[in-house]
């Protein structure tokens, strides 16, 4: 996460380095910097989660064309899980504006959220791990077993992010 920050703020033109020394601007600055490092990182998280939606549907479109129509609703669930996920983070305020604003995060709290970003980001590789679980069970015994792996690592990605959102609702 820092490395994230680090970017955002290295990237700052002399001008904005400058004035972040007049009084009350670096708060302003620092808060521009986290908004544009909280844009950044749900952006990529959003594209991430995209394209495990897509191999999904991709194997939901195998499974009819297959034949396999009965676990099509679980797999739809899944789908739709994930789906419900990516919007959340895609709609979602970007750079905690309104709470920066209305509320002060303290540092401990700012801590805790990032750990929850971490968290999303370690489901990325979870998911894509259920998905291939799933593609790799297809013809097999496992399939529903995989089918309701996938259904669990979509409903923690929700999780995650709900948790998430009360720590920044809490500040």
């Amino acid at each position: 996460m820092a490395d994230l920050f680090n970017k955002v703020t290295g990237d700052q033109d002399f001008f904005k380095k400058i004035a972040g020394k007049i009084p009350g601007f670096g708060g302003y600055i620092e808060r521009q910097n986290r908004r544009a490092a909280d844009k950044l990182l749900r952006e990529t998280i959003a594209d991430r989660f995209e394209e495990l939606w897509q191999r999904i549907s991709a194997v939901q479109a195998d499974f009819v064309s297959q034949g396999e129509l009965l676990v099509l609703d679980d797999l739809e669930r899944a789908a739709v899980k994930l789906r419900a996920f990516i919007d959340k983070i895609k709609t979602a305020s970007y750079g905690y504006s309104g709470f920066f604003d209305a509320t002060k995060i303290n540092e401990e709290e700012l801590a805790r959220v990032y750990e929850y970003d971490a968290a999303m980001l370690d489901l990325m590789d979870e998911v894509g791990r259920a998905i291939d679980n799933v593609e790799s069970s297809i013809g097999s015994d496992g399939l529903s077993a995989a089918i309701r792996n996938l259904n669990s690592a979509a409903q923690q990605c929700i999780d995650v992010f709900n948790r998430r959102d009360d720590v920044m609702a809490q500040g």
